[in-house]
């Protein structure tokens, strides 16, 4: 071979090696993202795994991430069709089995006999409520259902359910059972115990205000803190209001004249409104603010008052 040829050859061989080592590279580094891929796929453990034990060198943090665990099933409230179920037993007769009532009660539950009402027997009610339920069990529930009775009776009926956790399959297991009505509760003592002068600035921004509200006399924005926004019942239901009784639960309430700005007051308010049906008492809790000599409503407590939270 002449010198020339080798000297070629020679000048050849490091180029060839040079390719031979970078496809070599290529591979590694395909087959680590194929592994770093699978890892994935696999679970963090196995990202962990691939990521230290790859031929390339990656750092990886660890994940704060807590692992998501699914919350159970809010299982669904079957007084819905409790409900449905008493109101259509007590307008159902077993003399009657194909009337429409009879045979929705016997749909939501299928082992229950129907009434067998008298001659002289009482009314249907006039409204069924729903009014508790407790669940018992994995699925068993009891429903306490209210029924009123036009001439003012109000009777109470517990019904036995068995309902899935979404409540698409619901049935009522037992008849209906009569059973004595809620006890009166324990009412806390009222906050409200500083009396307010009638013919003050307080009791007269009040009476103004509702004045607006409820028989849109002005405009309700008038007697508004800056910030706060309501607007009046509509329509209107009422063709007068008069201001009863002011109640404070602080004492800056009852001072004879309006406090520094910013001082703030909470008052219950009985109001007497008229419209062509009759009177009627109706009782409000208010959040009042001072600004600038006056009262300025600052909270109505039904909810319906916002200032950006401020209360």
């Amino acid at each position: 071979m002449s010198p020339g040829k080798q000297a070629s050859e020679s000048d050849a061989a490091p180029p060839m090696a040079a390719g031979v080592e970078l496809e070599k590279m290529r591979r590694r580094v395909r087959l680590s993202r194929l592994a770093l891929f699978t890892a994935i796929a696999a679970g963090p453990v196995a990202l962990g795994v691939a990521v230290m034990s790859g031929p390339t060198t990656v750092a990886a943090a660890p994940s704060d991430t807590p692992t998501a665990v699914r919350a159970a099933a809010a299982t669904a409230d079957p007084a819905g069709y409790a409900q449905v179920f008493v109101d259509a037993w007590l307008r159902s007769s077993v003399n009657d089995a194909d009337s429409a009532q009879a045979r929705l009660a016997r749909a939501l539950a299928p082992d229950v006999d129907l009434p067998d009402p008298g001659a002289s027997a009482q009314p249907k009610p006039a409204s069924v409520t729903a009014v508790r339920s407790a669940q018992r069990g994995a699925g068993e529930w009891a429903v306490t259902v209210a029924a009123q009775y036009a001439d003012g009776r109000l009777r109470y009926f517990v019904v036995p359910v068995t309902a899935d956790a979404s409540g698409a399959s619901v049935t009522v297991t037992g008849a209906p059972g009569v059973v004595a009505g809620p006890a009166r509760a324990a009412v806390a003592k009222s906050p409200y115990g500083v009396s307010v002068p009638s013919d003050g600035d307080l009791s007269l921004a009040v009476g103004e205000f509702f004045g607006a509200y409820l028989t849109g006399a002005g405009e309700v924005d008038r007697y508004l803190a800056p910030g706060v926004k309501l607007s009046p019942v509509s329509p209107t239901p009422y063709s007068a209001v008069t201001v009863q009784e002011v109640w404070g639960a602080e004492e800056g309430a009852a001072a004879e004249r309006v406090p520094v700005d910013g001082t703030k007051v909470r008052v219950r308010v009985q109001v007497e409104a008229r419209d062509g049906a009759g009177r009627w008492p109706l009782a409000y809790d208010l959040g009042l603010k001072a600004r600038s000599g006056r009262w300025d409503v600052a909270a109505l407590e039904s909810g319906t008052a916002r200032d950006g939270g401020a209360r």
